[in-house]
């Protein structure tokens, strides 16, 4: 019982201690991970040392990490990168071997000895796949061209470490077959759970989906039991649960219903994911911070620009367009918490001592700390340097993003108004994009073809997101409830045409007073009615303002009569007039 308490009281101490610091953190415009790795340095041996690593900090440190690449996962769908996939692999192979040769140059420059050279290098080749995932994704950037560049790298980087971690626990090998042998189980290993996820993501989970993906708590309950699948088998294999919880996130991506997942998985991801950050102050012990500090700000200095430069010219290498390149590399500069792990675990293989331990920590905290802001502020920093890159680099030839909503419609919600009028936005915007939460209108939408849809509830900021409204020309709402309609006129373009409807005569008022183009009264109009007057808006805008005048004069002539009657009965029915 004691243990219990005081597991909890560490708990409790590092979530209050990590909501305090970050919301300074916030209110002074600093990156929330930063505070999260102050609170464990704060609350660990460096020091007040009221706060030790435990049994349970480090699992949920370990969770954190799962979840974060489980909603990855869950982003990555397998046709959004296809087109990349070569690319990254491109860079990422070149790029760790290079930076791996400068870390071990740089080492040896320091003057530790060739084999402590050699594992510094490979320890300091990866980026952070916690710091990098999780900066991308506050500021809604995983998606772009350079987010997804970054994440293809990190994903081969993890794969990468699993191997080396892999090999680094069974101790010194006695021989190359024995290393040989090793690392074709593990790969072998990976490919038959990413083989079995993809299956999965085609046979089994579509039709499993398709019948919970309407009651929110059962399928969000079901997607966990799915993750955690993943995370027990790759703990029996042997393998990273990170790796295990990313298959498992991946083949729920390739489901209509990805989105909606990701919002209710972040809340909980998040959690997590700051218990990790903490933990990796709480890890550090003050003698080893200071046994080869000033070495670990050398290397960081050095390994910073190393990193930027060699992402740099190998995204470039791909001929992708400048601003992809600078900020694909911008994001990438800082070294791994696999260091730490890396180390800790040559550390218990026996390959270097606990000082060399401490010089990877305080490179990769120092380089976290540092990329944050870099990442933060990546397009002005971009701004900055672009007058100087576009006289040295030339932008012909180069690819940009693959695809880009602008310019189109977005239909909120399937029923018969939207349906009507489906074809005539298609032919009029070339792209309509239709976000709807019932499964039998994306089964519906997925048959015919002929449309781009989202699942999910128009109310969550990811559906928003995805859907771009806010560069669409042309929104239309079948929703009546009221909520919904303002938040798609307060986000749409301020120059897009919003049509929305509504029930009741004073709805439409306030919703024109909030700036809809036109209010569709359900309870009058028929489908058919309305899609000749979008139709007639098309072809002549006068004219249509002209054909709706006795609508709006008759949600005027309600809206009178329902305020006069409200004078009525608040003056006890009497009144002048």
């Amino acid at each position: 019982m004691v243990v219990e308490s005081g597991i909890a009281t560490d708990l409790a101490l590092i979530i209050i201690t990590a909501t305090a610091v970050g919301l300074v953190a916030r209110q002074s415009g600093q990156p929330t991970i930063i505070a999260y790795i102050l609170t464990g340095l704060l609350l660990g041996p460096p020091v007040l040392g009221v706060v030790t690593p435990s049994e349970l900090t480090e699992s949920m440190a370990e969770l954190g990490l799962a979840f974060l690449l489980f909603l990855l996962g869950v982003k990555m769908r397998i046709e959004d990168i296809r087109h990349i996939l070569s690319s990254i692999v491109k860079i990422s192979l070149p790029q760790m071997a290079l930076v791996c040769l400068a870390g071990m140059g740089t080492a040896l420059l320091l003057g530790f000895p060739t084999w402590q050279s050699l594992l510094i290098g490979l320890a300091v080749m990866y980026s952070s796949t916690a710091v990098v995932i999780k900066m991308l994704t506050d500021k809604d950037e995983a998606t772009t061209l350079p987010g997804k560049i970054d994440i293809g790298v990190l994903l081969v980087q993890d794969i990468v470490v699993v191997v080396l971690l892999a090999l680094l626990s069974t101790g010194q090998p006695d021989s190359a077959v024995e290393v040989a042998i090793t690392l074709l189980t593990i790969l072998a290993l990976i490919g038959v759970i990413g083989i079995v996820s993809i299956a999965a993501s085609r046979y089994l989970l579509p039709a499993v989906f398709k019948r919970i993906a309407n009651d929110k708590e059962v399928f969000f309950v079901v997607s966990l039991a799915w993750a955690f699948l993943f995370v027990f088998v790759s703990l029996e294999l042997d393998l990273s649960i990170e790796m295990g919880a990313f298959l498992a996130g991946v083949a729920l991506a390739q489901l209509p219903y990805s989105t909606e997942l990701q919002d209710r998985i972040t809340p909980l991801t998040d959690l997590f994911i700051l218990i990790f950050f903490v933990s990796i102050g709480l890890q550090l012990e003050a003698s080893e911070l200071v046994a080869y500090w000033q070495e670990a700000v050398i290397a960081a200095l050095v390994l910073m620009p190393v990193k930027f430069v060699v992402f740099f010219l190998l995204i470039d290498w791909q001929e992708f367009s400048l601003e992809t390149t600078f900020l694909g590399s911008a994001h990438m500069i800082q070294v791994s918490e696999f260091a730490l792990v890396f180390g800790a675990v040559a550390l218990t293989g026996g390959f270097i001592d606990e000082a060399v331990l401490g010089f990877l920590s305080l490179i990769a905290v120092f380089t976290m700390a540092v990329s944050v802001y870099v990442v933060k502020y990546n397009h002005q920093l971009y701004d900055q340097v672009r007058p100087w890159l576009t006289t040295v680099w030339s932008e012909d030839g180069r690819d940009g993003e693959s695809h880009e909503y602008e310019g189109h419609a977005v239909a909120i919600g399937l029923d018969p108004l939207t349906e009507r009028v489906l074809p005539l936005l298609q032919d009029t915007y070339g792209e309509v994009i239709v976000i709807d939460r019932k499964t039998e209108h994306i089964d519906q939408l997925r048959a015919e073809g002929k449309y781009k849809f989202i699942f999910g509830d128009f109310r969550h900021g990811k559906v928003r997101k995805e859907a771009k409204l806010e560069k669409a020309e042309f929104v239309i709402s079948s929703s009546v409830e009221v909520d919904v309609n303002e938040m798609v006129i307060a986000e749409s373009a301020s120059d897009a045409t919003v049509f929305v409807e509504a029930e009741r005569a004073e709805d439409a008022t306030h919703l024109y007073e909030q700036g809809a183009d036109y209010v569709v009264m359900s309870t009058y109009l028929t489908a058919e009615k309305v899609s000749a007057y979008i139709a007639e808006y098309f072809e002549d805008r006068e004219q249509f303002f002209e054909s709706i005048q006795p609508d709006l004069k008759r949600i005027e002539r309600q809206t009178l009569k329902r305020d006069r009657s409200t004078e009525i009965a608040d003056s006890g029915g009497e009144i002048d007039g």
